[in-house]
Order: structure tokens, then sequence, then C-alpha cells
């Protein structure tokens, strides 16, 4: 590992942790005194000061450190959090991410990044210059020993130095992780005065047996600062599971620094004189803590000292342990956890998808040629191949709610410029889709919200008029159903006026007058492109403007979407998407010489057509069942074999047959593109190439069940397609 590739990860978890800093924030509002909140973005904040320090970002470093401040006084009570400090700490976040990213690109911020953050620095600061803990009544933090010893008779047990002491021995395998241990001294010294330095060599071997790469170094630390300990034991975060590492506080007991030297690698006595020359022990303190030493006198634990001494009760130690057990466990959870470049993962997908292919055509040369053991040998192979595909595809799955949950702020400064009270409802955010759609899904899912805060949800005055809560509901939902995904934004507000779209599309020619037009259709109208029927133009959105790229954009990634509107009650937009782009389960059938591939998961049966004539449906089980005969369709020449089958397919609710010549069974089928020439062909999603190196279209399922209820209205204005029970 190299700095770079620190850098990028530095980079990637420092947006992770302003993306937390946000939900907290967000969440602050509804809880200004949520101790776990406010820890979280306490934690969020010192943890990008920390990592930037290391990599000599001192921009980064002085920002947060002054912002971090302010959260210090927050957490120690001397500051509330008001709905203005979670404003200005959801700017500050902001900045830092702006600074995070321009570190990134390797580049200096422009200058109206620096007045910004000029300007959100005199805020802050005139924070801290109005700290209330300045005057003679605050209380000291518990967390500083010099001063909560002060008033305890322990002199003959504490050491009289008022500094801390810090003994590092990094790992060896430090510089391999792209770590500087010089970077740590130097961020140490951002928080206090290191007042002597002792450069240990004692594991340093050999010329004929060093190795380059590895660290050698320990270093003995004396250090003022008014720092705490976790503050000071946060900036070896990165190093703490490979290096051993101590840090005593001022007035430590003497006990505590037997236990030092007896923790160490070095020989007693040599530490013992480096201690001293530290300024850490006296002579005769050393004297002390080398003779409670012979004597085996056993150190008890910090807890129980404190205990001991009547600075803590016993409960407060439990939990302490009991949280640092829980933090143990977290570290160890989080070292079973790899990050991994999303484009290996598209090249191992790639990869996987030629394998398949690859495996079809053994499977098919193996069938000709008539062999058992072949046959049986490729059959597992299909088998194991199948395992890694599904492996696979499950690297590149990640939930939906970290999408949804970077509405909450999208929702608050919205309705703050609108001037409107919407709370964001989420539910689904469990639900699991290939990392691809959830990156693209995004821009879709913010202009829905952004139109149905601003022209679907009424003001306050209103809602209140027409008997409704004077807050909105805005709501973000996520499920499966029939392998596919399904993405919700829904409003409360006054939903879509059919008849003013059916005006708004006869004046623009979209329709002829006295057209007959199903809701739906009507409905369909707004993603005409330029559509609107605000009234006003709104520099947020239009309900309708835009719509056609949203559409476009859904359409790109294989999936639909369909409006249901109530008119004084809420509207609701339905996204569906394949839950991968890569690699779907298949059902072959085919048609005259051609073959096709339809989504495993959209079939749910298959029949023999029993029908005669001409019609365009059949009896399924008394259900009047809609069906399209593909050969018509894609115009096949030849004529169709005496007897064929329907393959009954669903999505979104709507049954609908396919019928064909004959069926191919299964069949994993390798997603790839259409080029332009063929992008806009309707029925088809795709291709996939077989074991016999032919090409097998992939069918558009929504595309043709859409197809066949635009040709069933027209030709019959009151009937529709018959939903599935």
């Amino acid at each position: 590992m190299n700095l770079d590739d620190a850098l990028h990860t530095f980079i990637a978890e420092s947006l992770e942790l302003l993306q937390q800093m946000e939900e907290a924030l967000l969440h602050i509002e509804q809880a200004p005194d949520d101790p776990d909140t406010i820890n979280a973005i306490f934690r969020a904040a010192h943890t990008i000061k920390g990592s930037a320090g290391l990599f000599g970002l001192d921009g980064i470093v002085a920002f947060t450190h002054v912002a971090e401040s302010v959260l210090d006084l927050v957490r120690a009570g001397r500051l509330h959090f008001t709905e203005e400090l979670a404003a200005l700490f959801l700017q500050v976040c902001d900045h830092i991410g702006v600074l995070v990213k321009r570190a990134a690109e390797h580049r200096e911020p422009e200058d109206s990044v620096r007045q910004n953050g000029t300007h959100l620095l005199e805020w802050l600061n005139g924070l801290l210059d109005d700290d209330p803990a300045r005057d003679a009544t605050a209380q000291p933090p518990a967390t500083c020993p010099a001063e909560t010893t002060a008033n305890v008779e322990r002199a003959a047990d504490t050491v009289g130095t008022d500094h801390w002491h810090i003994s590092l021995r990094f790992g060896q395998d430090l510089l391999r992780n792209g770590m500087d241990p010089l970077a740590f001294v130097r961020y140490l010294a951002t928080l206090g005065r290191v007042q002597h330095i002792v450069t240990l060599t004692d594991s340093l071997p050999g010329a004929d047996d060093m190795d380059p790469e590895s660290c050698y170094l320990g270093f003995e630390i004396a250090f003022r600062s008014d720092a705490d300990k976790a503050t000071l034991e946060d900036v070896f975060e990165f190093v703490r599971d490979d290096s051993l590492i101590r840090i005593l506080p001022p007035h430590s007991r003497t006990a505590e620094y037997q236990q030092l030297i007896q923790a160490l690698p070095e020989d007693d006595m040599r530490l013992g004189e480096i201690l001293v020359r530290c300024g850490t022990l006296t002579e005769a303190e050393l004297a002390e803590v080398l003779r409670s030493q012979a004597h085996d006198v056993p150190a008890a634990p910090v807890g129980q000292l404190l205990v001991e001494q009547g600075i803590v009760h016993p409960p407060v130690v439990e939990a302490a342990l009991k949280k640092q057990q829980q933090a143990k466990e977290n570290r160890q959870a989080a070292n079973n956890l790899i990050r991994v470049d999303a484009g290996k993962l598209d090249q191992l997908i790639d990869l996987i998808g030629e394998l398949i292919i690859a495996g079809a055509g053994a499977s098919l040369v193996a069938q000709r040629a008539g062999n058992g053991e072949l046959m049986e040998a490729t059959a597992l192979l299909s088998r194991l191949v199948e395992e890694v595909r599904d492996s696979a595809l499950t690297l590149r799955m990640v939930q939906i709610g970290s999408t949804f949950n970077r509405f909450q702020r999208v929702v608050r400064d919205v309705a703050k410029e609108l001037g409107k009270d919407i709370r964001l409802d989420i539910s689904g955010g469990e639900t699991e889709l290939d990392k691809t759609l959830v990156e693209k899904i995004g821009d879709p899912l913010t202009h829905l919200v952004r139109n149905a805060m601003d022209h679907g949800i009424e003001p306050a005055e209103a809602r209140l008029a027409r008997g409704k809560p004077a807050q909105g509901l805005l709501r973000l939902n996520a499920y499966h159903e029939s392998g596919s995904i399904v993405i919700e934004v829904a409003d409360d507000g006054g939903g879509l006026n059919r008849e003013r779209i059916l005006r708004k599309a006869i004046e623009r020619s979209l329709v002829a007058e006295g057209a007959a037009l199903s809701d739906a259709e009507i409905l369909n109208l707004i993603f005409e492109p330029g559509f609107s029927t605000a009234e006003q133009i709104s520099n947020l959105s239009g309900r309708g403007v835009g719509m056609d790229v949203v559409k476009r954009n859904i359409a790109a990634l294989r999936g639909s979407i369909e409006l249901d509107s109530t008119e004084g009650l809420g509207t609701t937009v339905r996204i569906r998407l394949p839950l991968t782009l890569a690699i779907i389960d298949g059902f072959l059938v085919g048609v005259g010489n051609a073959a096709y591939v339809v989504p495993q998961d959209l079939v749910v049966e298959c029949i023999e057509l029993d029908c005669e004539g001409g019609h365009d449906y059949l009896n399924l089980r008394g259900e009047v069942l809609p069906f399209i005969r593909l050969r018509n369709l894609f115009d096949i020449e030849g004529a169709p074999p005496r007897r064929q089958n329907v393959v009954i397919v669903q999505f979104g609710g709507l049954r609908a047959g396919l019928v064909v010549d004959q069926l191919m069974g299964e069949f994993q089928t390798v997603i790839k593109p259409l080029g332009k020439v063929f992008g806009r062909i309707r029925g088809i999603g795709g291709f996939t190439i077989l074991g016999s190196g032919e090409v097998a279209l992939i069918l558009d399922v929504a595309g043709l069940i859409q197809h066949l209820a635009s040709q069933r209205h027209e030709a019959h204005p009151h009937t529709f397609l018959k939903e599935s029970l």
C-alpha cells in the first residue's frame, strides 16, 4: 500500500464520515440534547481532523480543529444545539466536504471556497469567544486527571510531573501500510507542546538483516496539553492494533509507571533513565518504582485504582469496561471488512459473464458428442459457475438506505426555502440492489422529491383549509417484487389534475381533441418533453418539467416508471428496476429460427395454446388473459408450427402471455446492451450470446406489456389489462 492508496482510503472514509455527520445533524434538530448524537458528530469531525493531519492537509486540520472545539463545548454542556447552530454545522460539514474533494483532486481550494471558510470560522470563533466556561464557576473537564486529583490525598502514591508521558513502539508493517511515524509526532504537536522526545532504535537489526520497508522506531515523549486521554488515543487510531502505545496522564500513580516499564520491551534500568531524562520521573520516584517492582507489588487495574481513591463509583468503571469491550468488538468487526475498487468488481463480473458463455458452449459440445462423463462434468461446471456468479453479484449489492438518507438534507433545505413544514418518512432502506443502479438512480429520485415538495405538497394554509395536517408528508419506500426492486416516491399533497393535464396536452397538440384516453395515459402525458401544468415557473421544479429526462434515465436502466394519483390526496411515483444490470437467470424460447430470452423472475407458468382463430386473448382458469404473438410482433417469416406455447409473464401486477413456437428451458444470461442503432427498438432490452455462438435477443417484458395495454385500449377504450390477484 503506497501513500496514494492511503490517501484514497482517507478520502472515501472522510466522505462517509461527513455523510454520517450530516445525518446526525439532521437528527439533532429533533433531539438537541441527545448525547449519542452529539458524540457521533464530534467523533466524525475529530477522526477527519486526525486523518488529515497524517497527510499534511493543514487546511482541513485547521478548519476542523475550530469546529471540533465548538463541538467540545457542546459535549461539555456549555453550549446547546439550536436550529441555528445545527444549520451552521451543516454548512461546516459541506465546507469540509469541499476541502476533502479538493484534496482528492490534488488542487487548492478556489477563492470562493476560502472566503466561505473564513466566514464560517468567524462564526465558530465567535462561539468560542462567548464560551461561558471562561468564568470562575465553570467546572473542569471530568477527564482531566490533574484537576480531578487535586483534592485527593494521594501524594505518596503519585509522581510530581504535570505533563503527559507517551510511549510508542510502532509495528514493523507501519511503512508498508503507507504510514509515516513522524507524521504522528507532528500531528501530536498540534494538540499541545512536545517537551522532550527520545528516539529508540533498540530493535534495529544489523545491516545485513535490516529490511528497508520495516519500521524499527520507538519514541518516549513528554507532552504538555489540555487535551483529554481519548483525544490523544485517537491520534494513533490507525496503528493502534499493530503498535504498542501507552499514554500516562499527569500525576499518575507509581504503580502505573511500574506497569509501563513492565509492558515495554527494553531493559528496565534503561527505560527508567529515559523517563528521568524526559522529566517524567525524578530519580527518587524512579527508585520507588523499581523498588516496588523488585518486591513484586501487583499492579492494580486503573479502574480499581480510581475506585480505591474515591474518584469514581464502581458502576462508572463497569460501564466504561463494557464500552471498551464493545469498542474492541467493533474494531475486530471492522478489521474483517476490506475496501475493493468498484472497477475490479466490474472486471470480475465481466469475466464471469464470459465464463458463463464458455460453459454453455462446453455443455452444448458435450450434448452433441453424447459422452455421458463429459456431460456430467460440464453439468458440475455449470453449477459451480452459477454459484460463483451469485457470490460475485452479491458483492455488488448495497442497501438503498444510504441513498434514501441523503434526502433528509434535501427535504430540510428545500422545505425551508419554500416555507413549508414537510416530514420525510423512509422505509425499506434495507432493500438491496446493484451498486451501479444505486449510483444512477440518485438524480431521478432528487428530481421527483423536489417536484413533490414544490408542486405536490400544498402550503400549510391550503392544507388546513382542506382538513389536512399543516405538516406535509413525503415518503420514500423500497421493496422487492417479481425479481425487481420497486422504489416509491409518495406525497400527501394535492395530486394531479387530470382535466388540466389533458387540456394542456390538447393545447400543445400532443393529443387530438375528443381523444379517449385512460387515466393512466393522461397521467403519463407529464412525461412528454417540456410538458408542464405549473402556473408559475419555479427555480426548484415543476410537476412535469424534466419528467421526460427522469423517464429516459429510468428506461436506460431497463426500468419503468408509473404514476398513481388521487386529486386532493396525493401522488405516488413508482419506479421498477432490475436487481442487476449484468447477469440474470433467463428462460429461452424459440420463434422460427430466432431465439429469445425472457427474464425468469417474470415467468409465471407455461401452457399450450389451445384457442383457434384470430383472438388475442385466452381463458386462463376463468380469467381473460391477453397475449402477444411474437411471430407477428417481430414479423418472422414462415408458417407457425401446429403446436404453440404461451409463456405467461407478470410485471407490476399485470399479466400477459407471449406466444412462442418452442420452449428451450432455463439459460444463464449475460446481458449485453444494444448499440445506438437498435437502442430504441420496442420490446427488446438487450442481447446475449448462446453457447453455439448465436445471438439471442432479451425481451423487455415491461415494454411489451405496456405495448399490449396501449393496443387494447385503442381497440377497447373501456377495458384494461387484468390485474393479477
